[in-house]
């Protein structure tokens, strides 16, 4: 489907109707359950006197009314289904409005030091993260915020290839997000992953036979106490002080391992599902059926593996329950057989526990990266050569940008190349820096450009357009702008990178400055970089005269009818047209 709206509206009313056809489905359940418990109630008054049949009525409501239960609970977890799909399509419709600033900003992924988080509008409030971000785990948050820092040049393609693909899976994609949604998880995978690679097992080897030994004698005492075998009832209650004692002999240390498994069984339940969901779908691009086979282990699915895990957590979970913990320990030893068996599931498959949430993790991150190729088709995916022009784009614009207000420009920027861009305030300069910059990064993640064409020679960017001073540090804006300037000096010397500057040398005078800078761009033309300037000082354009590597670029304004104007298009040249006079006189300023 080529309308992505269009796809979530026509979900969105077909989820609808299915969250109330099976709430109409739960309120029939819950009347067939009460009749079911009436009935059995009325049936054993009736026949009491002949317990034959009364048991036999009591047998067929009891049996009755657990199937119904069960089935109330399917139809429940069902519903709680297609309303998170409701929510996922609703949260679509808002976000294409532009309704998107309430969502998860990612600024705790913010790094000033990094090589362009802070100057791109990666993270904060209507950042890029923010638009694309549609992960449910903090790990798949994670994974997706390293992917858009990350600057890796490598796999491009295998990464285009993968994100193309989950784009054409939108309602796998969904069904995913809506699966993961609906379990809270509260303990970090980092954390898990930690306690498991460090745990110390403590039950014997014995314990693998123990159990079911014990709970056959029991089962046998049991049924001797029955047909009088044996006529001291009372011989149970010591077997069960047996039980007790053998299991009270472990307690403090099964009770400390059921308080680290009760913090993480929710999630155990819910990467489960996800690797369920992963293993039975099928994937054609490199990268995707790379992913599918990390979570294999000798033909065995991560997915029931992790299952098996979970059933044994809940096991031992119903030791919170009395009687169950009294009996079942005092006769089953219950606890110790719950406790080996999650102790053996940890030495068996402590190691591959990384794998597999990375793996699920991986997939909730480029499920995003697929969503937002999928709502925007009229984006292109990059071209890659491997050498030659660095961007060669034909309209390119801000991503963020709405198409009836956005100005596209078409871009060419050669190796080697640096452009220096001047213009007037509020005339689109920053916003074009922003907007070459973040192809780059889209490019390198693998995502399509906003463009109607693009080739890209593959490179690292790097930027110096927001810099702060900090007081904790002790270090002023001046330095701190300095030391930013020697950061990418130094970077650009190990290997190629793409540069973006922004008014750089704001902190000292302006004579200074113009020296300053004149000599910096001269360093990086020496130094055969790439990139871009933008810069209010006229003189510095003057440099194109004299080195072949510079161009000027120019946006303009124009005073038409006492009202300022901006075409917000990117012209070859040097701006002959400032506003800030202007501006002043118009605001009443002086």
């Amino acid at each position: 489907m080529n309308n992505p709206l269009e796809y979530y509206l026509m979900h969105l009313q077909s989820y609808k109707a299915q969250v109330s056809k099976l709430y109409k489905k739960m309120t029939a359940l819950s009347l067939y359950r009460l009749l079911v418990f009436v009935l059995t109630v009325v049936g054993i008054y009736f026949v009491f006197g002949q317990w034959q049949i009364a048991v036999l009525v009591a047998v067929i409501g009891i049996s009755l009314f657990l199937y119904l239960l069960s089935k109330y609970n399917d139809t429940k977890g069902e519903r709680h289904f297609n309303q998170a799909l409701v929510k996922i399509n609703e949260e679509e419709i808002n976000i294409a409005s532009g309704d998107f600033h309430n969502r998860n900003d990612g600024l705790q992924f913010q790094d000033p030091t990094h090589f362009y988080s802070l100057d791109i509008d990666l993270f904060g409030r209507g950042s890029f993260f923010q638009f694309i971000n549609r992960t449910t785990i903090n790990e798949g948050s994670q994974k997706l915020a390293g992917a858009l820092k990350a600057n890796n040049i490598e796999g491009i393609n295998l990464r285009q290839e993968a994100i193309k693909e989950l784009s054409s899976k939108p309602q796998w994609r969904q069904h995913y997000s809506a699966t993961s949604s609906l379990v809270l998880v509260e303990t970090p995978a980092t954390q898990i992953i930690d306690w498991l690679q460090k745990y110390q097992s403590f039950l014997p080897k014995v314990m693998r036979w123990l159990p079911l030994a014990f709970s056959v004698l029991s089962v046998l005492i049991l049924a001797f106490i029955i047909f009088n075998l044996i006529s001291n009832q009372a011989f149970i209650g010591y077997w069960l002080l047996i039980g007790l004692g053998i299991t009270g002999r472990y307690l403090k240390r099964i009770n400390h391992l059921s308080s680290n498994t009760d913090k993480v069984k929710d999630t155990f339940r819910q990467y489960a599902l996800l690797l369920n969901l992963i293993e039975k779908e099928s994937f054609s691009s490199e990268l995707l059926q790379q992913k599918q086979q990390q979570i294999q282990q000798e033909g065995k699915k991560a997915s029931v593996i992790f299952t098996e895990l979970s059933k044994a957590l809940d096991a031992l979970d119903n030791r919170n329950n009395l009687i169950s913990a009294i009996f079942g320990n005092g006769l089953f030893l219950s606890d110790i057989k719950n406790s080996f068996h999650i102790e053996q599931w940890i030495k068996e498959h402590a190691d591959k526990v990384t794998d597999w949430f990375e793996v699920v993790s991986f997939f909730d991150a480029y499920n995003s990266l697929g969503n937002y190729v999928f709502n925007n088709p009229d984006f292109v995916f990059p071209e890659i050569m491997e050498k030659g022009t660095v961007i060669k784009a034909e309209s390119l614009g801000h991503p963020l940008l709405k198409k009836e207000k956005r100005v596209d420009s078409d871009v060419t920027i050669n190796n080697e190349q640096f452009f220096i861009v001047t213009g007037a305030n509020m005339a689109g300069k920053s916003t074009f820096l922003r907007t070459v910059s973040l192809h780059i990064v889209m490019a390198n993640v693998g995502l399509p450009v906003c463009a109607k064409s693009s080739h890209y020679s593959p490179v690292k960017l790097i930027t110096s357009m927001r810099t702060t001073d900090s007081l904790t540090d002790d270090s002023s804006y001046f330095f701190s702008e300095l030391t930013r300037l020697k950061y990418i000096v130094d970077a650009i010397q190990k290997e190629p990178y793409f540069i973006v500057l922004d008014e750089i040398l704001k902190g000292t005078n302006s004579t200074d400055k113009a020296i300053g800078s004149r000599k910096f761009v001269e360093k990086l033309v020496a130094l055969h970089a790439t990139g871009i300037i933008a810069t209010h000082d006229l003189s510095l354009c003057e440099i194109e005269k004299e080195l072949q590597e510079v161009k000027n670029y120019y946006f303009d304004a124009e005073i038409i009818n006492d009202e300022l104007y901006f075409d917000y298009t990117l012209k070859e040249g040097i701006c002959k047209n400032m506003n800030a006079s202007f501006l002043l006189k118009k605001m009443n300023i002086v």
